[in-house]
C-alpha cells in the first residue's frame, strides 16, 4: 500500500490492536507500517493508559519545529510515559534535565513528579540544579526525590556541597503534592522535612 494511503485510511489516534484490525493485518505486519510511517513522517508516539503505545497518524506529515519541552524530555529520560495532550515545543534553547526536573516539581501533579525521579540519572549539573530548586523554593523536595529515586535507580551522586545548600534551603510548603504523604519513606521525609508523595509500592514502576 501507498505510504500517503496508508496515512490517509489510519488517520487519528491508533494503536497496534487497532490498527491490525482496521487492515485485517497481523501484529507484526502492523509494527512495520508503524515504523515506516514513523521514518516518512506520518505518525508520532505518545503514551496512553497502562503505557500503552499510541500513535497519532496523519496525511499531512507531522513536522515539529523548536525543541523538546517538558514532557517530551521526561517520556525520553524516564521510564514511567506520560500522555502527550499537545506538543509542548521550546523555541530558542534545549530545555536542561535539570530544568525539567524542577518543571516537573513545579507541576504538582503526581505521574510527572513520579516521571521526573528518571531525570537524576542524567544530572549532570548539580549546582544548576540547586540554583534553579532554590530559584522556585524546591530545594529540600528535589533533595527528599533525590532521595526516594536512590531506592529504585542508578543516579549520579549529589556532591556534599549541593546536598547540604539544599538542606539549608526554605521551602514554604511541606507538600510536594497537597496532601499526599508517604507511609514507607518516612527518614527521607524526617531528614528533608518534606513529604514525599509515593510508596514503595509507586516506586516498582521503575523495577519493571
Amino acid at each position: 500500500m501507498d505510504i500517503h494511503n496508508l496515512a490517509k485510511k489510519l488517520e487519528g489516534l491508533q494503536t497496534v490492536s487497532t490498527i491490525g484490525k482496521t487492515l485485517g493485518i497481523s501484529r507484526r505486519t502492523s509494527i512495520n507500517y508503524i515504523s515506516k510511517l514513523r521514518k516518512n513522517g506520518f505518525a508520532e508516539t505518545s503514551y496512553g493508559h497502562n503505557k500503552v503505545r499510541m500513535y497519532k497518524i496523519s496525511p499531512a506529515k507531522l513536522i515539529k519545529s523548536g525543541n523538546d519541552g517538558l514532557i517530551e524530555t521526561l517520556n525520553k529520560n524516564s521510564k514511567v510515559k506520560l500522555i502527550l495532550p499537545y506538543s509542548h515545543r521550546v523555541y530558542g534553547h534545549k530545555i536542561a534535565v535539570e530544568k525539567a526536573l524542577v518543571e516537573a516539581v513545579k507541576s504538582r501533579h503526581f505521574r510527572t513528579v513520579l516521571a521526573s525521579l528518571g531525570l537524576f540519572a542524567k544530572i549532570k549539573n548539580w549546582h544548576l540544579l540547586h540554583e534553579l530548586a532554590v530559584k522556585e523554593n524546591a530545594g529540600r523536595k528535589i533533595g527528599a526525590l533525590y532521595d526516594a529515586a536512590r531506592q529504585v535507580i542508578r543516579v549520579r551522586r549529589m556532591d556534599k556541597r549541593t546536598r547540604n545548600a539544599l538542606l539549608k534551603s526554605k521551602t514554604p510548603s511541606r507538600f510536594i503534592i497537597d496532601n499526599f504523604k508517604s507511609e514507607d519513606l518516612v527518614e527521607i521525609q524526617k531528614t528533608w522535612g518534606v513529604y514525599v508523595p509515593f510508596n514503595r509500592a509507586d516506586l516498582e514502576v521503575y523495577k519493571e
